[in-house]
């Protein structure tokens, strides 16, 4: 078993087995709850519902609710694997639908390969969802899945494999064509393939404006013709020509765009030298296109290519289509997806492609620079501006054709509300992964020899995340790496016991701390301390990072480090802070490890740093000073300290949204901050929460990572260091201390 299949194994058993779960939004903790949520409470909604079907929006899930329905005869690169099989995927894509645009999911797999038994099921569906993804249906009996529900069902249908490819390629191509200085009416294109992504990108194409003479559809038995016989149907023979070019060679000959939804290597780069002048070439086939891309920009530098990948320019991922599609049409309760609310959607990504592109998106890519041109003619899949841009367009479209059922009439309120579904969390893992992997640096592990760590650093080299350094003895981390079935390549390994370095680091130590108690003799033991040696390999540059205490309470790492890391520059004190990902939010807490009993001024500068690391991330802090008080509702002395601490901060710092004394929940909850403090800075929307003390904030960061599910605890990250050193707990596990070596990687570029 490879590892990959190993970690893919692992991930979807570990915890709860599957990729999703059902969360209740409502209580049902009391009798009442259950009576209100169950008989006999539940018959007053059933009655509404019955007398008025709309109701259904407002007193159940269906207008959030869509069901991802396969048969599992075309799964992703798999084939007919049959519906079972094909269930991770359906899950897959209900996470997608969730992360990306907040839309429930439940995955459907139906035992049946006659169409009419799937067309029957989903017709029996219809009351319980507000839309039906049709996924990894093999054609041509997706084309008539669709169309039948299409006319009988009075909720969208949408077959991703075919409209998703249809309209991101089309968004691809209205931006090549003015690119190169071509139009819709004009252009000759030729299609690889005739299954549905094919078929439907032809055919969506047609609808954009290009004629329908114009194509020239190749399959497997050559060009489709009129009066071709073998291996055709009524999908392929709308586009059958009256011609005598058989190949795809031929085809191509003086051709403008070449769309290939078919095999690996169909294109060589003598077909593209056949093309017209400044070809587009869209090869996307998955995981390998029909032409490599080097190989095609190498025959044709005038051409724009895009392809199904996404370590080349220009990808066409159906990531940027689905789940923003429905998220408009259940919005306004659309009674279908029409070919104006995809048309939409495709030009819609066509404009976004124009905009000038937020720091926050080059950062999630390393930092590369994107502007409208031959390389970026569509927007970046994890671009968080495609939700509010497309979702919107097909609202809009919807409405305008008449197909929406509660059409919005205020768009600006509309969008805001599409803006507060960005997913934060997973936008700042995206910017922190996406940077280490670009600009790598050298993290130090002290622990070594630790199995949880040799195995995070497997996953670091995996992902690209840095370059990982072992610190430790050589035959047990050998030893280890032999247990766990773990090759070392790509690793370092310091054996300090071997170094070259020891009595140069003693020295150097002793000269740093020779005014902190330190003598020669102690310089020479404490170097063989892995925390210590790890420190000085920092300091000499050997290491840009270091992430410790997988082996010892963090309190003791910190505490012998943390003298040898050094003050930045006018920062009077090191702070540690905890990063909480949660329901698709970043918050930042502190002081949680260091600062245990701080007063006003020190809270004060807490607020400054965790501000800061809020910044580094991406964010725009907003700092909520928390206390068992409300603005000014205490006279007691602690919370007075957090009155003065604000008071500094809003003298000292009057640029930062900063506001409390207040309690946690008017800090992060909209409704209480509105209601009752209309009058304070912070309106529920804190992502920077400082606590009162050590206590408070480290019962609260453990609390909320030990209870429930969904979140993702990553620190604490000490702030304030000339060097980037961070400590996990000892009782971290290989996702976390992951996380934490990215974190790592993430301030020494930022540092």
């Amino acid at each position: 078993m490879s590892v990959r299949e190993q970690d893919a194994l692992e991930y979807h058993v570990q915890g709860r087995p599957g990729k999703t779960e059902i969360v209740a939004t409502k209580p049902c903790l009391t009798a009442r709850d259950l009576s209100l949520a169950y008989s006999p409470g539940v018959a007053f909604p059933c009655l509404a519902i019955e007398k008025q079907p709309e109701l259904a929006y407002q007193y159940t899930n269906k207008g959030n609710l869509v069901a991802v329905v396969s048969n599992g005869t075309a799964v992703l690169g798999l084939g007919d694997i049959g519906a079972l099989a094909g269930k991770p995927v359906m899950e897959g894509k209900a996470v997608l639908f969730k992360r990306f645009a907040k839309v429930d999911v439940f995955d459907i797999e139906l035992n049946a390969h006659d169409p009419q038994q799937v067309i029957a099921a989903c017709k029996m569906l219809e009351p319980t969802f507000g839309g039906i993804n049709l996924e990894d249906i093999k054609a041509p009996e997706c084309f008539e899945i669709e169309e039948e529900l299409r006319e009988t069902l009075n909720i969208p249908v949408f077959h991703d494999d075919q409209h998703g490819t249809a309209i991101i390629s089309g968004a691809a191509l209205l931006n090549a064509l003015e690119i190169v200085g071509k139009k819709l009416s004009d252009i000759k294109v030729v299609v690889s393939g005739a299954g549905a992504s094919a078929i439907a990108c032809a055919r969506f194409y047609e609808q954009l404006g290009v004629p329908r003479d114009h194509f020239l559809l190749v399959d497997t038995k050559g060009v489709v013709y009129k009066g071709r016989k073998e291996g055709t149907n009524k999908y392929k023979d709308h586009f059958a020509q009256d011609t005598e070019l058989r190949t795809l060679e031929d085809a191509l000959r003086g051709a403008d765009v070449f769309l290939g939804c078919s095999v690996k290597g169909v294109l060589t780069p003598e077909m593209v030298k056949l093309m017209a002048a400044k070809p587009i070439i869209f090869a996307l086939a998955n995981p390998d296109p029909e032409i490599d891309y080097d190989v095609a920009r190498a025959a044709r530098p005038d051409a724009i290519i895009a392809t199904g990948r996404s370590d080349y320019p220009n990808q066409v991922n159906n990531v940027l289509g689905f789940p923003f599609i429905f998220r408009g049409a259940l919005d306004v309760r659309a009674k279908c997806i029409n070919e104006a609310m995809k048309i939409a959607a495709a030009r819609s990504l066509a404009e976004l492609a124009k905009q000038p592109v937020p720091e926050e998106v080059s950062m999630a890519y390393g930092g590369q620079h994107f502007q409208f041109g031959p390389d970026y003619i569509i927007p970046k899949p994890f671009d968080p501006r495609v939700l509010h841009w497309e979702a919107l367009a097909v609202a809009k479209a919807a409405c305008e054709s008449g197909v929406a059922r509660a059409p919005i009439t205020d768009w600006e309120a509309y969008r805001s509300l599409l803006e507060s579904m960005t997913n934060r969390s997973e936008v700042l893992m995206r910017r922190i992964r996406s940077v280490t992997k670009v600009l790598r640096r050298k993290v130090v592990f002290p622990e070594g020899e630790n199995p949880r760590i040799i195995e995070a650093c497997r996953e670091m080299m995996e992902e690209g995340i840095g370059e990982a350094v072992l610190l430790g003895r050589r035959e047990i981390i050998e030893h280890q790496a032999e247990l766990l079935h773990i090759k070392l390549d790509g690793m370092t390994i310091v054996d300090y016991r071997e170094s070259e370095d020891m009595q140069r680091f003693a020295d150097d130590l002793y000269k740093l701390r020779a005014r902190k108690g330190m003598t020669p003799l102690k310089a020479k033991r404490s170097i063989r301390q892995p925390w210590v040696y790890a420190m000085m390999m920092l300091r000499a540059g050997q290491a840009d990072a270091m992430v410790a205490g997988a082996d010892s309470p963090y309190s003791d790492t910190l505490r012998v480090v943390v003298p040898l890391a050094e003050l930045k520059p006018g920062v009077r004190r090191a702070v540690a802070l905890h990063v909480i990902l949660a329901e698709g939010k970043v918050y930042i807490v502190g002081d949680t490890s260091l600062n245990i009993e701080p007063d006003s001024i020190a809270l004060a500068d807490i607020a400054v740093q965790a501000a800061g690391l809020a910044r580094d991330l991406g964010l725009d802090p907003k700092v909520a000073m928390l206390s068992f008080s409300n603005f000014g509702d205490s006279s007691h002395p602690r919370a007075r300290k957090v009155r003065d601490a604000v008071a500094i901060l809003h003298r000292d710092h009057p640029d930062l949204v900063v506001d409390g004394e207040m309690h946690g929940d008017v800090a992060v909850v909209p409704r209480v901050a509105q209601q009752n403090f209309p009058h304070s800075m912070i309106q529920g929307d804190a992502n920077v929460l400082i606590c009162p003390d050590l206590d408070s904030a480290n019962i609260a960061f453990k609390l909320l990572g030990g209870i429930g599910q969904g979140r993702e605890i990553i620190g604490p990250l000490v702030v304030g260091l000339k060097y980037p050193i961070n400590v996990v707990s000892f009782n971290s596990d290989v996702r976390e201390i992951v996380n934490m070596a990215s974190f790592s990687c993430y301030q020494a570029y930022r540092t």
